[in-house]
């Protein structure tokens, strides 16, 4: 049991209430309960507090930006493949997961006008509430917010990297067994501690050497509570990851937890808890299984760039300035966000299935 740092715990509100949580625990706790405390914790954590995470440069006091963020037509692209599943599943509200600043939001609703009778926001953090309801107060009451998943829902949901910050339990590989990593106190900072696990990846990682990895019950748990509650719609999913195949390859060791601010990465999930994020990249094939398993059919899954240029991302950008063209290629360049960012799709149990237009050309179900 190693400290991560020299530092002692920072003398913040977040800090002690993970200590005592800790010690309330038997002095260790899981990563995933870690990781959600670091993150949500009311007031204090990463996504609960008044820090401004979304935005283009790190002049900004950001620490990373999104895809809105980059470029309007990401959402205007996206607002087509909305428009043609509110049409195929006979549905008129668009509910949206983690809507950061708003900027989705916002371009959503202005491509896709009265076609949509409704935008809901569900999104746990009030901070981020107060800058959505400022960014969309000109849509009044065509925009709600909620706190949690009704328990039935109709419409086209969209979370745009919604999954990869939903909190993950860390296995290692030690020796040839496995263990659970948590967290301890230890010599005034916070520390990684393993325990003995019956847990496993999903599939056998080849070889004998040690290895870290993610497994994401709560993300795969929150698709099959979308499963139970949509009864007519579609899900659209959009996030950075990999098939199965790629996730647990034995090459990758290290796992794929990652800590964002300032729009620099570093990989030490312990220090300056609630001052950064804390990620993880998703396994686009437990999500499937997830969905397909409660019930959901999968309509589709592929790169994020294949996926905007089949919406007409680039529809009509002749002579458009060449900064608005550089953002627009970050979002499909293989070597941007157009290779490691994926979008999966989901219909509603017991409908017809109809093909998205995203997945017209490209589509990689095969894969997963």
């Amino acid at each position: 049991m190693t400290p991560t740092t020299d530092t002692p715990i920072l003398p913040t509100g977040l800090a002690a209430h993970i200590a005592k949580a800790i010690e309330a625990a038997g002095g260790w706790l899981g990563f995933d309960e870690f990781m959600a405390l670091a993150l949500y914790t009311p007031g204090l954590g990463y996504y609960a507090n008044d820090s401004r995470k979304f935005g283009l440069m790190p002049g900004s006091g950001s620490d990373f930006v999104t895809a809105p963020e980059l470029s309007p037509r990401f959402g205007q692209a996206l607002a087509r493949q909305a428009a043609q599943a509110l049409e195929a599943t006979g549905t008129a509200e668009v509910w949206e997961f983690g809507a950061g600043t708003g900027a989705l939001a916002q371009q959503v609703l202005q491509a896709l006008g009265p076609k949509l009778g409704r935008y809901t926001i569900v999104d746990l953090s009030g901070s981020l509430q107060a800058r959505q309801r400022e960014r969309l107060a000109a849509y009044g009451d065509k925009v709600q917010w909620a706190a949690e998943l009704p328990p039935r829902m109709r419409g086209v949901v969209l979370g745009n990297e919604v999954l990869d910050a939903m909190p993950v339990k860390l296995l290692a590989r030690l020796q040839g067994s496995w263990h659970e990593r948590g967290v301890v106190v230890h010599k005034g900072g916070f520390a990684y501690a393993d325990r003995r696990t019956a847990l496993r990846p999903p599939v056998e990682v080849e070889g004998t050497h040690d290895y870290l990895t993610e497994i994401h019950p709560q993300a795969e748990g929150f698709v099959a509570t979308l499963a139970d509650r949509l009864e007519a719609g579609a899900v659209f999913l959009l996030d950075y990851g990999f098939p199965e195949h790629e996730y647990y390859h034995p090459q990758r060791s290290m796992g794929t937890v990652m800590c964002h601010r300032g729009h620099l990465a570093d990989a030490d999930a312990l220090a300056d808890v609630g001052g950064k994020d804390i990620t993880a990249h998703v396994n686009f094939t437990g999500i499937a299984l997830a969905g397909q398993e409660a019930g959901l059919e999968v309509l589709g899954y592929t790169s994020q760039g294949r996926f905007l240029l089949n919406c007409g991302l680039v529809d009509g950008m002749e002579g458009a300035p060449l900064e608005q063209r550089a953002m627009v290629q970050k979002l499909v360049a293989e070597h941007e966000m157009g290779e490691l960012f994926k979008v999966i799709a989901f219909g509603a149990k017991g409908h017809p299935v109809w093909e998205p237009i995203g997945f017209a050309a490209g589509d990689r179900m095969h894969t997963l």
